[in-house]
């Protein structure tokens, strides 16, 4: 009997009809036992994000935002269950969490409490598919992963304790196994050691995943997706992306890296240093082959196209116009380290460092000001940030028509083009 982990997203348990089939999917795997871990569902995350926002900022419908988010489940569990009464109690249970945290005065960080919301979701969910599996005759125990996975205090980006996870996951995952065939867990959370809720960045139920296998020591790891496996770019952006049958853990940390979608970028090191396979699987199509992920791949792969939107440009020159040095440097990635904006591009002149990151409204605006006693700081937004592996002539052109590109960088096989949209400019006749 294997021991393998699977990751359900939260598309793939968004109602009723997807849970069954979810369901029916580690249904056909009864020979092995499975951990699962699972997202929230469906769009509960953005949901959650503007109850936590609404509560900070002290705006009007906090509570009917609640009440929606109740509402949701309550509708998708009436479809599953003849008797409610149980699986009801167990959510309302944990909505009383979020209800006592909004009664009280903000006395929090807005990053402190966003994890205390937001990782409500996947406590929801869990429940819900634990249940479920359950009514169904499969063997199906509940497992509250922030007793196994420990973090520090970085709210909203934990960084994981590994020795304690480690130990905790053996102990613990163990003995859940000794009466149960299937474990249902929960993504993207964790707990400090004084079991304050952390959250390990958004997406970060494929981490979570990875985490409990390269501690449990899992035969392998399957993601299930709403897409055929990892294609080479984003369905939704373009018109015929291509599937990839193998990819190496290398090729994989690449793309996921430059901000591929389809698997969280913290993934796949876990996996490579125990020799984990990962599949990328379909979902609505479980008998396909997708993709897999492993020390094994293709030495030859088509371009592959990251984009990355809302898109900041920062510019940071000294105001004497003197060389930006080693001590400026310095200062500005501690900033960087501080305000916890990661960075996708950066390019250092004789006198201005240049640096594209993700907006982070809130965060940038930390970062600047800082910035500002000391340089000249300038920024250009709305922009759009295309990464190509593997590329080609053809498909650089193909990308940047009627665009104009700020900033180009090229090294390897790889290359990386900050653009704004350019309207095409007719004449007037």
């Amino acid at each position: 009997m294997e021991l393998k982990v699977f990751k359900f997203g939260g598309a793939s348990v968004r109602d009723a009809d997807n849970i069954k089939n979810v369901g029916a999917i580690v249904n056909s795997f009864k020979e092995d036992k499975i951990l699962i871990v699972v997202s929230a569902m469906g769009k509960t995350t953005n949901a959650l994000e503007k109850i936590a926002q609404s509560y900070f900022d002290q705006t009007k419908g906090l509570r009917e935002l609640v009440d929606k988010v109740k509402s949701d489940h309550h509708e998708v569990i009436d479809e599953l269950f003849d008797d409610t009464a149980a699986i009801k109690s167990e959510l309302n249970d944990l909505f009383v969490e979020i209800d006592w945290l909004i009664e009280d005065e903000v006395k929090d960080s807005y990053d402190y409490i966003y994890d205390q919301i937001v990782s409500v979701g996947e406590l929801l969910s869990s429940r819900v598919l634990n249940a479920f599996f359950n009514s169904i005759g499969l063997n199906s125990s509940w497992l509250d992963v922030r007793d196994i996975i420990k973090t520090d205090e970085s709210y909203r980006g934990a960084k994981v304790d590994w020795d304690s996870t480690l130990s905790f996951a053996k102990s613990g995952i163990s003995n859940a196994f000794k009466s149960a065939d299937v474990i249902v867990t929960q993504g993207f959370i964790g707990s400090t050691n004084d079991n304050q809720t952390t959250t390990l960045g958004r997406e970060g139920s494929d981490f979570t995943a990875s985490i409990l296998s390269y501690c449990i020591d899992a035969k392998e790891m399957c993601i299930w997706k709403d897409v055929p496996g990892v294609l080479t770019a984003d369905p939704r952006l373009f018109k015929n992306p291509i599937k990839l049958d193998k990819l190496t853990y290398k090729e994989a940390i690449e793309m996921t890296y430059y901000g591929a979608k389809v698997i969280h970028p913290k993934t796949i090191k876990p996996l490579e240093n125990k020799g984990i396979k990962l599949y990328v699987k379909p979902f609505n199509n479980p008998s396909a082959d997708g993709t897999l992920i492993s020390a094994e791949g293709s030495n030859h792969y088509p371009p592959v196209i990251v984009i990355e939107k809302n898109q900041v440009l920062i510019s940071i020159s000294s105001n004497d116009f003197s060389f930006i040095a080693e001590d400026h440097l310095a200062m500005i990635f501690s900033l960087l380290d501080k305000y916890r904006l990661k960075v996708n591009l950066m390019r250092n002149t004789a006198i201005s460092f240049i640096v594209c990151i993700s907006s982070e409204v809130d965060r940038i605006a930390g970062f600047t000001e800082e910035l500002e006693k000391q340089f000249t700081v300038t920024q250009e937004k709305d922009l759009e940030l295309i990464t190509v592996r593997h590329y080609n002539d053809e498909t650089v052109q193909s990308l940047i028509k009627s665009k104009m590109v700020l900033l180009e960088e090229r090294h390897m096989s790889t290359i990386q083009m900050v653009i704004r949209q350019v309207p095409l400019q007719q004449r007037i006749e």
